[in-house]
């Protein structure tokens, strides 16, 4: 199943765009917005030609606010970032948001506004210890302004447990599955270096929530695309379809053939 119309119409791959830090952040570089900018469509327009369903623009520094909030610097200049992914792919490629580490409102309002289509969420349920410190969701503010912007058709994919998230109390992960999905979720996003582990979540995942999309949060490659995109329903993928170590360029080619691995999976 998927929360997307897909152009691949199997699976929901969504190709990572990485941002340099922006402006009113700690590690921004006077001028260097522009080639960032730049780089950024190039990514997103590699990923599109290479055939991924879409991309999510995700903030990169190196210290991150906990709380849901963001200065309106980095807000202005990742939304012009997104209208200009939106400008240069077409009409059917989702463009997802995510304002490190859990800047949900400030996410919401640049997809809404620049052409973006879903967000990720770092915690949109339950709390998480980082090296940041504490990050805890607040669900029903985030909901508040969903509905406010008349955004309900903003896809949210939840992170429950994954690089990103792991839950502080030791919540299961199919409870937070399930608390994601009650308030307001689209789909979930798990993921971990173990791949019997993250076999074993989607599994305990489906027989709970039978109809949840489910997303892989990394970890996925060339190798194993096809075995894992036979279980789940999406996935966010980076490093392995840029040309270097991690960070640098997107190479189309790369995209390519991820993608003919993803269009196999389950022949």
């Amino acid at each position: 199943m998927s929360i997307f119309n897909n152009r691949n119409k199997k699976k929901a791959i969504i190709g990572m765009v990485h941002l340099a830090p922006m402006p009113g952040t700690p590690f921004y570089i006077e001028g260097s917005y522009q080639q960032t900018l730049d780089r950024a469509v190039a990514d997103a327009t590699a990923l599109y030609r290479g055939g991924t369903t879409g991309c999510l623009v995700q903030t990169i520094d190196k210290v991150y606010p906990t709380k849901d909030k963001a200065d309106p610097a980095r807000v202005a200049a990742v939304a012009n970032i997104v209208h200009e992914i939106a400008k240069a792919t077409g009409p059917d490629f989702q463009i997802g948001v995510q304002i490190l580490r859990n800047a949900i409102k400030a996410s919401l309002a640049v997809a809404q506004v620049s052409g973006g289509s879903f967000l990720r969420c770092g915690a949109l349920v339950g709390a998480t210890l980082t090296n940041d410190g504490l990050m805890e969701a607040n669900p029903l503010t985030v909901m508040q302004y969903r509905k406010r912007l008349n955004a309900m058709n903003m896809k949210l994919i939840a992170e429950i447990n994954s690089m990103h998230f792991k839950a502080l109390d030791g919540t299961p992960t199919v409870e937070l599955a399930k608390s994601a999905m009650d308030v307001g979720a689209d789909a979930v996003s798990i993921g971990s270096p173990d791949e019997a582990l993250t076999v074993a979540m989607i599994g305990d995942i489906r027989a709970a929530l039978p109809h949840a999309p489910i997303f892989l949060a990394g970890y996925t490659n060339h190798d194993n695309a096809r075995r894992m995109l036979a279980l789940a329903d999406g996935a966010f993928v980076g490093s392995c379809l840029e040309e270097g170590s991690w960070g640098s360029a997107v190479d189309e080619n790369r995209v390519h053939a991820y993608m003919a691995q993803v269009n196999a999976a389950g022949e």
